[in-house]
């Protein structure tokens, strides 16, 4: 094993060498080396020896056979990094305590998770988390408990799904949920202040929610490959309101008075629930029953994308359009000024 430049920190790089079971012989001594790869080789599984470098920052196991991760492992209580693309791993190959680990970087991308293993949802460390090309069907609400993470990679997977929770994670710069299954975006992702981009390129969105124009950091957003790029859907649909609702409105919209006194606890917390209507027309609030509304708006002066609206009832009028579906509607948006969305990918 060599060193690999003239940095401070040893490296050690036993990539390429068709490892399979052999014993690796770690020089010099195991206290100095802090950076190891063990790309592209053959092993079933992680050399116990590794496991005695005890100032170990950085492993990287990619592109080999495996399909667990030890639990030795955990002797590597100065580890910061693990990547382990392109191996055979899934959800039950980490050890049950891993969590405990005080990992900032975990890449598997390329490998056979399922979901997002339970260890990982509590590891409160983690500053990215790339998963990107396995198999996961959803993201779990547990996601929420990441708040450090900066970077999160789900491309390349079947997600039809992304859950609120994720508007939790407020230190979030990337996120990137390509090539899925994914319909429609969270509202509540208005709350990612500090994302940089937001990669959705093909999925099956048709909309985009008002709310993204309030990501006030975002710089980069790739749309391409979807639905919303060469076609509007426009079969809208709208459910009646319910009793409960028309009450909860009038009460509202009237300004009546209530106190916690005059209602049942479940009755003060719905009433808080309310959501204005849009239109500066209109004075209405809307619970759970709304009327879907795209309108085309401008981005930076050049692209047209189709933002969804709510409306309180379909006899609520567009503020800007008697149509409120037309395909020719355009709003100058001046929330979206030039200079901080650099780049809107469409193809």
């Amino acid at each position: 094993v060599w060193p690999l430049d003239d940095q401070p920190l040893t490296a050690g790089d036993v990539s390429r060498v068709t490892l399979e079971r052999t014993p690796v012989q770690i020089k010099p001594p195991k206290s100095s080396v802090r950076r190891l790869h063990l790309t592209y080789n053959r092993l079933l599984l992680l050399p116990t020896s590794v496991c005695f470098l005890s100032n170990l920052e950085y492993l990287d196991i990619s592109s080999n056979a495996l399909t667990v991760i030890p639990d030795y492992i955990m002797r590597l209580t100065n580890l910061k990094t693990v990547v382990a693309k392109n191996n055979l791993l899934d959800e039950s190959s980490f050890p049950k305590e891993f969590e405990r680990m005080q990992v900032e970087t975990l890449n598997l991308s390329g490998n056979r998770f399922g979901e997002i293993p339970v260890q990982f949802l509590k590891m409160t460390t983690l500053q990215s988390l790339s998963l990107g090309g396995n198999r996961l069907k959803n993201i779990p609400a547990e996601i929420k408990n990441l708040t450090s993470l900066e970077l999160l990679y789900l491309g390349g997977n079947l997600i039809s799904f992304i859950p609120p929770e994720v508007a939790n994670l407020t230190s979030l710069r990337y996120l990137v949920l390509c090539d899925n299954r994914i319909q429609s975006i969270p509202p509540q992702l208005n709350k990612l202040h500090s994302l940089l981009s937001l990669s959705l390129h093909n999925n099956l969105l048709t909309f985009l929610p008002r709310e993204i124009l309030s990501l006030v950091h975002l710089q980069e957003l790739s749309l391409r490959g979807n639905p919303l790029v060469v076609r509007f859907i426009k079969d809208m649909t709208y459910d009646p309101p319910s009793l409960m609702e028309l009450a909860g409105r009038t009460i509202k919209s009237q300004n009546l008075p209530f106190s916690s006194c005059d209602l049942p606890s479940n009755l003060n917390h719905y009433l808080n629930l309310a959501s204005e209507c849009p239109n500066p027309k209109c004075a209405g609030v809307y619970f759970d029953s709304c009327v879907r509304h795209i309108k085309f708006v401008d981005f930076c002066g050049k692209y047209r994308l189709p933002l969804m609206h709510y409306l309180c009832s379909p006899q609520c009028s567009s503020p800007c359009s008697s149509n409120p579906q037309s395909d020719a509607e355009s709003e100058d948006e001046n929330s979206v000024p030039a200079d901080r969305l650099q780049r809107v990918l469409l193809g």
